[in-house]
């Protein structure tokens, strides 16, 4: 089971459920029977999705009188957004390397071809 924030983040995010209520929580507050009506799937399975990503910091849930108000918390996806960012620009720098890389082989192959057709052309002269 994760342990630390990030993977708890990852994980709550790694099911489409979790993923749908979390851009419906994005449009606002809502309560558990709100959040299920687009699932076909009971209220307390609804109840755990929303304990999942609550451990993973991603929602709160507040009570007001009998209900309870579940609200969307942007710090847990701002922490995994800045993880994937890092990764992301060190990915492009190494693509970018990659790029240096095969441009200097192509052109050390273009340079290659082209001695061996001065080659020819001097042995078809003779």
């Amino acid at each position: 089971m994760a342990t630390d924030q990030l993977s708890k983040v990852f994980s709550a995010l790694a099911d489409p459920t979790r993923r749908d209520i979390l851009a419906r929580l994005g449009d606002g507050d809502a309560n558990v029977t709100e959040l299920a009506a687009p699932f076909p799937i009971s209220l307390p399975a609804i109840s755990r999705h929303l304990k999942v990503l609550e451990g993973a910091g991603l929602i709160t849930r507040d009570r007001q009188a009998q209900w309870r108000t579940n609200s969307l918390r942007t710090e847990s996806l701002e922490e995994a957004t800045t993880w994937m960012q890092h990764l992301s620009h060190l990915w492009d720098d190494r693509f970018s390397r990659l790029d240096v890389h095969l441009s200097a082989m192509k052109q050390a192959l273009e340079n290659t071809d082209s001695d061996k057709t001065d080659i020819d052309k001097e042995e078809d002269d003779d």
